[in-house]
């Protein structure tokens, strides 16, 4: 093939370009766009084409709010409503005559608010040079697909994730990828959307392995997911039913889900404890689409067959409580540990673990525990129930000392897109960041590629006894998970669905 191979999928022939050692095809439809009719549909298939269609510019991002801010926003900078042909894919293929090399399907994350797989953050050159077929794709987020809509199917993000995997079973082997030996990975949304494809019946058989990375614990009854939408429809005067918001532009959805955002402390009695995370969207358990939350399904054996690795780092809450003007006030810090902690004593046992800890340090370890890091240890936990091949990691390396090991560090070194000179030029860089990052990053990524590849990271597997977790420092290593503090604190608490509060 020449500097722009074409390769033929099943809705028609596409033209990437080489790109160094990676050929790289760019916002290729996956599913018809959703508009009109299809705005809150489960997707459908994608429309033919005649001809050769250039696949060199990623896709349109979906509609969504944009947060300048957030690591997950596109560098360019966009405000506009995203575009009707939105349900585009990409991929990365190091040898497009190769007979089967491993697929590596990243679904990238953004509180469910945001999702452009244009940002250079996710680029999955890097990744692929290393030698899989790496895909990732643009996702509904918001309440295009996440809101419970009277009148729509449940979690239609999700469904579009599906049907991206679909995609790659009937199209990757042309990329030279295995349609047999497909990996999952993703990280935050990204982590629960996996967790949530390990038990959703109209996933089974797309995948072999996932990876999920610092996935929330957060999945919610229909109940709970419904008075959110009817909040965020009242914002605009309507009901949250598919006649009244197909009439209303993505644009006024997403103002209006920001408002609500803005006012979701207020809703901690009404609500319960979502309301004090970040977003007011999660999967919706809806019996059908989704049966039930992830751990009970994993600990009966959903997923047995499907090897899983999960991941979280040390200080995942930091990337919030380390902007500028986040130190919370008493009053959040008093509802954090009443509604989050488990037991009645929450407080005292978080005091009597971490003596040490400042207040503020205490609220930003709960926040962390409740949302990231113990749903992972669960997971892990549930697999191993469940007679399932699971792995356990933490990243606990940083490049400075205001920030740790926050959340969305562990992506940026797998995909290899935080490099020496961005960590150098960093105000508050600890001396060694820079040499470093790109060993610890190199030993992430091989990581990641061999559990790919053969279904083993590296070390040996967890279980509840050995408790065996790689730490990745400058050094990695490779020891049993603490046996105290957080670990201690939450050994009791079992994560389910979050209700409304009764």
């Amino acid at each position: 093939m020449g500097n722009e191979p074409e390769i033929r999928t099943g809705a028609g022939v596409v033209r990437g370009r080489w790109e160094g050692a990676v050929a790289v095809f760019r916002g290729i439809s996956y599913a018809a766009p959703p508009v009109g009719a299809r705005r809150f549909a489960a997707p459908g298939p994608a429309q033919r084409w005649q001809g050769v269609r250039d696949a060199l510019m990623f896709g349109p991002p979906v509609p969504q709010a944009r947060n300048g801010g957030s690591v997950m926003s596109s560098a360019s900078g966009s405000t506009d409503d995203g575009s009707e042909d939105c349900l585009t894919l990409n991929v990365w293929s190091p040898d497009l005559g190769a007979a089967k090399l491993p697929v590596m399907v990243w679904i990238q994350g953004g509180t469910y608010l945001e999702n452009d797989t244009a940002n250079p953050h996710c680029d999955g050159a890097l990744l692929a040079a290393a030698g899989v077929v790496v895909v990732s794709m643009n996702y509904r987020v918001g309440v295009d697909g996440f809101a419970r809509i009277a009148g729509a199917p449940d979690n239609r993000g999700i469904l579009d994730q599906i049907a991206a995997l679909r995609w790659v079973q009937d199209n990757i082997a042309a990329f030279g990828g295995d349609p047999a030996n497909v990996t999952v990975f993703g990280q935050s949304a990204g982590g629960a959307s996996i967790g949530a494809l390990l038990v959703m019946p109209m996933a089974a058989g797309l995948f072999r392995r996932a990876i999920s990375q610092s996935m929330p614990g957060t999945y919610f009854t229909p109940s709970l997911a419904a008075a959110i939408s009817t909040t965020i429809a009242a914002q605009l005067g309507v009901q949250a039913t598919v006649e009244d918001l197909a009439l209303l532009p993505p644009r006024a959805l997403t103002d209006a889900t920001t408002a609500v955002i803005a006012a979701m402390p207020e809703f901690v009695d009404v609500w319960g404890p979502m309301a004090l995370t970040p977003t007011p969207f999660s999967p919706v358990v809806d019996g059908e689409i989704l049966p039930c939350a992830p751990w009970r399904a994993i600990a009966g054996g959903a997923a047995r067959d499907v090897d899983l690795l999960v991941s979280h780092t040390r200080d995942e809450f930091r990337l919030y409580t380390s902007r500028p003007g986040s130190e919370p006030a008493p009053e959040t810090m008093t509802a954090a540990f009443r509604h989050l902690a488990p037991g009645t004593d929450g407080d005292r046992r978080y005091r009597a673990a971490y003596p040490e800890a400042t207040s503020g340090q205490l609220f930003e370890i709960l926040n962390s525990d409740w949302l990231f890091r113990m749903p992972s240890l669960h997971l892990a936990d549930a697999a191993h129930a469940g007679g399932g091949r699971v792995w356990l990691c933490e990243l606990a390396w940083s490049f400075n000392s205001q920030q740790g090991a926050a959340h969305c560090l562990d992506f940026l070194l797998v995909l290899g897109t935080l490099g020496p000179d961005e960590v150098r030029a960093h105000r508050f860089a600890h001396p060694n960041a820079a040499n470093e990052i790109t060993d610890v990053a190199h030993r992430m990524r091989t990581d990641w590629v061999n559990f790919a590849t053969s279904g083993t990271p590296g070390w040996a597997p967890y279980d509840p006894q050995a408790r065996t977790t790689r730490v990745y420092h400058a050094e990695p290593i490779t020891q049993p998970y603490p046996e105290e503090g957080s670990r201690l604190i939450w050994s009791a608490h079992q994560f389910d669905t979050l209700d409304l509060p009764s």
